[in-house]
């Protein structure tokens, strides 16, 4: 009897070897075609990888343009190929690793370290802007960060290291005037959040509907009771681009490729607020597709501009500002503008980041005669705290 079962065992082993090769030769062979194909054209973006840690080794301007792959290393985007079967992966990463990689993902001991990417659309004079931002998410960030940097023709020259934005699988979009003062990780973390349904994550526009702008003047359908902003926008891409949108201008849903052109088409007349009002339509139309977080991670001068309306930020102080209206540039809301320029003013050496916080407690405290200034402690709250982890760590972590 054990003979017959040495025999069986054997042939199982040999049976499931053979299947193996097979799948191991259809992979070279599916890479062998892809090899042969052209390129598909892009849009053209700035991207500037930071490596792992924090810190000031990790410069803005410090990683140069990467190679594009080739036939031999079109795995460079690990994660891609780590989380998604084999028959799912882009056209332009299948490959014999990526079937390895991806058929034995749950055996790996070591989990991959995965990039966060943050993408930003640079227009007009927004280049200073923008630099405080990305210096603002790099000095807090814990896990590597890649940037994709939209840009005008005349900005492409301050931005080194032009690239093409590849596929990727998560993305943080955030507008020019946005300061970090917790790290991306952290919001990034939000995406474990998404139930099955859910491809995006907002924040609402207002939390008091007395002042809100949508449900007072809008002329199209926007998304809750307030609608919900843009200016910082979590996303589950892979879901985004899988996904068909239900729409009021057919009973055909629609990818996200097809349905914003005739949206703007339909609305152009209407609408104010440019993407975000298109945005505020679709999941008008979809809203279990959408996740939405508290206004502490995108903090606006509504907040506190007529009285604090964000509870989350009075308990747990400011994550994300978001100074729209162009508050860093005037003097309209003081208490703003000083975290701005304390940013902006701000190297990455470790005692200037130290140093930062008593000087700035300082000219927040000659804001108290605005609305925001006098709550001026939720503004510092959370960047004391980021500051005080980032020393906590490591020197080689940070």
């Amino acid at each position: 009897m054990r003979r017959y079962l040495r025999i069986v065992v054997l042939c199982l082993a040999c049976g499931f070897c053979s299947l193996l090769y097979a799948f191991s030769q259809l992979a070279v062979s599916l890479e062998e075609g892809a090899g042969g194909r052209g390129g598909k054209p892009q849009a053209a973006a700035a991207s500037w990888l930071t490596g792992g840690g924090r810190g000031g080794s990790r410069g803005v301007g410090s990683v140069g343009p990467a190679a594009h792959p080739g036939p031999s290393d079109r795995c460079k985007d690990f994660s891609l190929c780590y989380w998604n079967p084999y028959w799912m992966l882009p056209s332009d990463v299948c490959g014999m690793n990526c079937f390895w990689e991806a058929a034995f993902r749950y055996s790996l001991n070591v989990q991959p370290i995965q990039r966060m990417h943050l993408a930003v659309v640079a227009c007009g004079e927004r280049l200073e802007e923008t630099v405080t931002m990305l210096k603002s998410a790099i000095i807090f960030s814990i896990r590597p960060l890649q940037f994709h940097i939209f840009a005008e023709d005349q900005l492409h020259d301050s931005f080194k290291g032009i690239l093409i934005l590849k596929e990727v699988d998560s993305l943080l979009y955030v507008d020019t005037d946005i300061l970090f003062l917790r790290p991306v990780d952290d919001i990034w973390s939000l995406l474990k959040k998404f139930n099955s349904t859910q491809i995006a994550a907002m924040a609402p526009e207002h939390e008091e509907p007395r002042i809100g702008w949508y449900n007072r003047f809008a002329r199209h359908p926007y998304y809750g009771k307030t609608g919900v902003n843009s200016g910082v926008m979590l996303m589950n891409m892979t879901r985004m681009r899988r996904k068909y949108f239900k729409n009021d201008m057919t009973t055909v849903r629609l990818r996200w490729g097809d349905i914003l052109m005739p949206l703007l088409k339909k609305y152009k007349l209407n609408i104010t607020w440019g993407d975000q009002d298109l945005l505020n339509i679709i999941f008008f139309h979809n809203p279990e597709s959408l996740f939405v977080f508290p206004c502490q991670w995108n903090y606006r001068p509504d907040h506190c501009i007529y009285g604090s309306n964000c509870q989350e930020a009075e308990e747990e102080g400011i994550f994300i500002l978001h100074g729209n209206r162009g508050v860093y540039h005037d003097d309209k809301q003081p208490a703003f503008r000083a975290i701005y320029e304390a940013l902006r003013n701000c190297s990455f050496k470790d005692d200037n980041i130290r140093s930062l916080l008593k000087p700035l407690e300082l000219e927040l405290q000659k804001t108290i005669h605005t609305y925001c200034g006098k709550i001026y402690k939720i503004f510092i709250k959370q960047l004391t705290k980021s500051i005080q982890d980032r020393y906590d760590r490591p020197p080689k972590e940070r």
